[in-house]
């Protein structure tokens, strides 16, 4: 037999709990009836009537026990009911609850996440302070003519770049100066013409007066020399192009471009008219044309004049002189800014080689071209390459002043380095000595700007011991006076 659901025996129950309070009502009238009529009735009857009245009461108590155990059965049972649904209750609010856990158990993951980045961010917001304030304590040891952005100049027929925007910083401007080119002018002299007396005095006054700011007297002084010149010997004479030579720079330093440009074509075409198109003085020419373009952003049009610029220098000095390895190094810029980096490699390496064929590997061409190959390397993001070029000429500055490398006679990125693998960073550098000997020398400046770009790439890596290792030595250099500027000529 099939088992009884709650439901049917409920509805069972509750149809026998009818049935038995129907049959109870039956008995009482029965019980009332009989009742009635033994009144009427003899003994014997009444004898009856009464056993029957017992029965019917024996029967009457167990109706009602029936009834009572059904209703207790009926009570029971909703009483299940409730309990049931309060359970189906508490099961959802669990249900509910475990959700809210996990959501709970999400947001804690979220929070801790951004807790982490927040904290690793408050860390490299403490170092970049503490650099900073590093940074700043530097400017109170510099002298009155040092600039907030370290240039490097190698001017008349050279170049100069910027660590700020070959580095870390953003790009400002082009930082190549244009020279006058004297050379050309004795050559000029020797062609049988003899310069006038204010002509030969003409460029000490103008630039007196261009250092001054006084363009409004420089300008016209040079514009009435052209005019005498071009009416006395002719608008394609080589002291017209020297004078508008002159006239260019002076616009250069007006910032006017276009006009300077325009005047050192106008030279060019004088010149090569007189000289050819292959004279030393039309490399000098176009080195200048082409520094004017850099000036004005304008760096695929420089390209092709410095390449042309180089082969004349090759072609009348051959292939290893220091001309050829300043026009590399212009070249080479040119060539960076238009994101050509295998040729600005291939250039500046060109260069090095001359420099240290001409003048030896400690000269200050060499170190200052290193820190233009360097700097490259910084502009691509190839931190690996740009330390390599700086440990190697650090590796021989040390070796000039302090003997042979060994495990006792550490450079000084070897020791940061150790420090950094060890982080034992005690606030000092010195280990035998200080390195005030080579941020003291001529190059001490092409030192000083390899160790801020090595102690800057470490940062960037978060090498912050080895950062705070260098820098250390380059404040005290600086506390001490050690650190000279850059010589304007070239060391031999």
């Amino acid at each position: 037999m099939a088992l009884m659901s709650q439901e049917d025996i409920l509805s069972s129950t509750r149809t026998v709990g009818q049935g038995l309070e129907a049959l109870k009502q039956e008995h009482e009238t029965i019980k009332a009836t009989l009742l009635n009529t033994g009144d009427s009735l003899d003994p014997d009857d009444r004898a009856v009537i009464e056993e029957k009245s017992r029965i019917i009461d024996k029967n009457l108590e167990s109706i009602r026990l029936g009834i009572e155990e059904s209703q207790v059965m009926m009570a029971l049972a909703s009483h299940l009911q409730h309990q049931e649904a309060e359970k189906q209750k508490y099961k959802a609010h669990i249900r509910q609850l475990y959700q809210e856990i996990a959501w709970l158990r999400d947001e804690q993951g979220t929070t801790l996440q951004s807790l982490n980045k927040a904290e690793q961010r408050v860390a490299q917001l403490e170092e970049e302070n503490k650099h900073l304030s590093f940074m700043n304590s530097l400017k109170k040891y510099d002298g009155p003519d040092d600039e907030t952005v370290e240039i490097v100049e190698a001017k008349q027929n050279g170049m100069s770049v910027s660590l700020a925007e070959l580095g870390f910083e953003p790009d400002d401007d082009m930082s190549n100066d244009l020279s006058i080119p004297t050379q050309s002018t004795t050559s000029e002299s020797s062609n049988g013409y003899e310069i006038p007396h204010r002509l030969r005095t003409l460029h000490n006054l103008v630039i007196q007066y261009t250092s001054r700011g006084q363009y409004e007297v420089a300008v016209p002084i040079l514009k009435d020399a052209i005019e005498d010149l071009e009416k006395s010997h002719g608008k394609e004479h080589l002291d017209v192009a020297t004078l508008y030579n002159i006239l260019a720079l002076v616009y250069k330093d007006q910032h006017k471009y276009n006009d300077a440009v325009n005047l050192l074509q106008k030279a060019l075409s004088i010149r090569e008219k007189c000289y050819g198109e292959n004279h030393p003085a039309i490399a000098s020419t176009l080195q200048n044309i082409a520094i004017l373009y850099g000036r004005r952003k304008q760096f695929a049009e420089a390209e092709p004049l410095c390449l042309r610029s180089l082969k004349i220098s090759e072609a009348a000095h051959g292939p290893d002189h220091q001309d050829v390895a300043k026009m590399l190094n212009n070249l080479a810029l040119m060539c960076q800014y238009q994101g050509k980096y295998d040729q600005v490699e291939q250039y500046y390496r060109r260069s090095v080689a001359i420099f240290t064929k001409l003048y030896g590997p400690d000269s200050s061409n060499v170190a200052k071209t290193n820190v233009y190959l360097g700097a490259s390397y910084l502009k691509q993001g190839k931190f690996e390459e740009a330390k390599a070029v700086y440990k190697e000429v650090l590796d021989k500055a040390h070796v000039k002043y302090y003997g042979a490398i060994t495990p006792t006679n550490r450079t000084i990125w070897q020791i940061a380095e150790a420090r950094e693998a060890k982080k034992d960073y005690d606030g000092s550098v010195q280990e035998g000595h200080d390195w005030k000997e080579p941020l003291g020398s001529e190059n001490g400046q092409s030192y000083q700007n390899m160790l801020r770009s090595l102690a800057a790439i470490y940062r960037r890596q978060g090498k912050y011991q080895a950062a705070e290792s260098i820098e250390d030595a380059l404040l005290r250099a600086k506390k001490a006076g050690l650190v000279q500027r850059d010589s304007k000529s070239p060391s031999k």
